[in-house]
């Protein structure tokens, strides 16, 4: 895995080993940030974050924040390990379920202008009345939400739907705050 464009352009990244976590691949997340277009100076939530790349990749490509969260220990590890090697700033890393990260985001009037949804996909049709209902509390007016899911899933949220693209075994659907 690397960093496709920006100020890390072509850095090699690591992920956690394991079955634990999917990685997106180089392809899907460049296929997402063509869509997405410029992202400089927005704030990223990246749930489920794995190895970061997706939040990391915002950040290269000019982001100014962004908070990665991930409950795995392996995860949170290879997430420490490529900030470490990226050095890019603006960015956090919390070892903390995607729910809690939500709620406290709400409480604090946090609000991202992206947040990326990428879940092990079995968890999807568990976790979606909490993303729909959580998710909109925490997008900016305007923000973007990127959801990763497996090709045959129905991932619906409360928002606008602006994309919806397979890869392969990969669906990405993108929905809007209006």
């Amino acid at each position: 895995m690397r960093i496709i464009a920006g100020t890390c352009r072509g850095t090699t990244i690591s992920a956690p080993r394991g079955s634990h976590t999917r990685p997106t691949a180089d392809k899907v997340r460049g296929a997402i940030f063509n869509i997405l277009g410029d992202v400089s100076g927005l704030a990223v939530l990246d749930l489920f974050a794995g190895s970061g790349a997706l939040g990391l990749e915002a950040v290269s490509r000019g982001a100014a924040a962004a908070l990665l969260a991930d409950i795995g220990v392996a995860a949170t590890a290879a997430i420490h390990k490529n900030m470490e090697k990226l050095k890019l700033e603006g960015v956090r890393a919390l070892r903390r379920d995607y729910l809690p990260v939500m709620k406290q985001a709400a409480k604090k009037g946090e609000r991202f202008d992206l947040i990326f949804v990428d879940p092990p996909y079995a968890m999807h049709r568990v976790i979606g009345p909490e993303l729909s209902r959580w998710l909109p509390r925490v997008i900016a007016p305007g923000g973007r939400i990127v959801v990763e899911s497996d090709s045959r899933e129905e991932v619906t949220l409360p928002l606008e739907l602006v994309t919806d693209k397979v890869y392969g075994d990969t669906r990405i659907r993108i929905f809007m705050a209006v």
